[in-house]
């Protein structure tokens, strides 16, 4: 019985573990999809701002 309640208490503290680090990643997850967001639109508006101008980084190279 004893050694039952310590595999019990061992598996408790790892799921309790393994909960911590989901929380955590969901944490750091949600932060990068908000700045992943906010840089589609930023490079949205500065598309929007060039209209229609090229983009350096854009064009082709000139071997192209």
């Amino acid at each position: 019985m004893q050694e039952l309640e310590e595999k019990i208490a061992h598996l408790i503290r790892a799921v309790d573990d393994l909960s911590d680090t989901v929380a955590r990643q969901e944490t750091v997850i949600a932060l990068l999809n908000r700045r992943v967001q906010l840089l589609l639109e930023r490079e949205a508006e500065r598309e929007t701002a060039l209209d229609g101008q090229e983009v350096v980084g854009d064009s082709r190279p000139p071997h192209w």
